[in-house]
């Protein structure tokens, strides 16, 4: 019978200052020369991260009361529109929002200057009633003068993730950046072995409460991220090949670095937010020993034509190739290109590794598990 311990146990070694924490890429390394039970004998905790754009992210943002009191309706920030109908003077800013015609500063960019202590142009209207008679502002905020400044993303740290290529003759601008004619580059935007949720593939023990790192401070995972997706094939590894589960994250912007959320703006298609996640993975039994060693060879993704607008399936990579700068596809080398930032995916790892290690970073067990079987709805026009 293999030998299992506790996070609370791994949690009284973090407190004693006596837990081993190593780096995904530290473990994968490890793997190579060490069998599970030999690893989870030396080690007790591994740090995963990942640094790259994460459209579906946001905020919420109560402004305080103003006087007389107001309900604000229709409302931007930086000319930025920001949804008004949460409650009287509450806000939720999405990062791809923008400032239309002027479509290279977005909600993503708000956020990031508010997080800088920027002041930012808050303009709003309404109807006025009895008890929020006043009917328009117009006034500078910044992350001190507003209540909460909470970051609210509905879909992070993708567990695995296409690589985008371009079949046509035209240059095609998508969200996974420009993709030249004729298979002329390929894009991808996962940081592989070191990538949370690839480390930690059934999720057993990232769930609802997970403490984590998010944008330079601590934060927590909410629910299941949307278009959670656990119906994906596996590979050999055990590894999901190509879009799978996802995470909903929440955090306190306020504490948030500008080193770790950084607005972007994609050349004719819009405006996205790099977001900073790291995970710590609880080496609770030889099964997560094992699956904590898994190293950028052993993970596949699939190849989508990003090009035809039908995004058909090409072919599957692993990320080895990935990272060395070039794939072959049907006999033909691509030259690839990460979107994420695996430098930065690096110093969240080593950040939450010492975290960890001088004991100011403790474990959490999950409140509840995430689904284990669950799929996409596609959306069908019937009108």
């Amino acid at each position: 019978m293999s030998k299992k311990r506790s996070i609370e146990e791994i949690n009284e070694k973090i407190r004693n200052g006596k837990a081993v924490v190593l780096t995904a890429e530290q473990v994968s390394a490890m793997g190579k020369e060490m069998t599970p039970a030999e690893m989870m004998s030396r080690v007790d905790v591994v740090t995963t991260a990942t640094f790259g754009p994460m459209c579906s992210s946001g905020a919420f943002i109560n402004f305080g009361h103003t006087t007389p009191p107001m309900r604000m309706e229709k409302l931007t920030l930086n000319n930025v529109p920001a949804y008004g109908g949460v409650a009287a003077v509450d806000t939720y800013i999405g990062a791809t929002e923008t400032a239309m015609p002027h479509d290279n500063y977005g909600g993503a960019h708000v956020i990031e200057d508010l997080i800088a202590g920027k002041d930012v142009l808050l303009q709003a209207s309404a109807k006025g009633t009895d008890c929020y008679p006043r009917t328009e502002i117009k006034t500078l905020i910044n992350k001190s003068t507003i209540n909460e400044f909470i970051m609210f993303n509905p879909r992070n740290a993708y567990q695995n993730y296409n690589v985008a290529v371009n079949s046509t003759s035209k240059i095609k601008f998508t969200y996974m950046g420009t993709l030249l004619p004729a298979f002329g580059n390929a894009n991808f935007s996962t940081s592989g072995e070191l990538s949370p949720l690839l480390n930690d593939p059934e999720m057993r023990t990232i769930g609802i409460g997970t403490r984590i790192f998010i944008g330079g401070t601590t934060g927590y995972v909410a629910w299941n991220g949307t278009q959670f997706n656990t119906g994906k094939p596996l590979n050999d590894h055990g590894i999901p090949v190509g879009n799978a589960a996802t995470l909903a994250v929440i955090g306190d912007a306020k504490q948030m670095n500008t080193q770790f959320i950084k607005a972007a703006y994609f050349e004719k298609y819009g405006v996205s937010m790099f977001v900073g996640i790291g995970i710590p993975i609880p080496v609770v039994d030889e099964d997560m020993a094992r699956r904590v060693s898994i190293r950028n060879s052993q993970i596949e993704t699939n190849v989508i034509d990003y090009g035809s607008g039908n995004f058909e399936l090409l072919g599957r990579t692993n990320y080895k190739f990935l990272f060395s700068g070039e794939i072959t596809l049907n006999g033909k080398k691509i030259r690839t290109a990460p979107l994420s930032s695996v430098k930065v995916a690096r110093e969240i790892a080593d950040i939450l590794k010492k975290e960890i290690t001088e004991g100011r970073f403790i474990l959490t067990e999950p409140v509840a598990l995430l689904p284990k079987t669950k799929g996409l709805n596609k959306l069908e026009v019937r009108i």
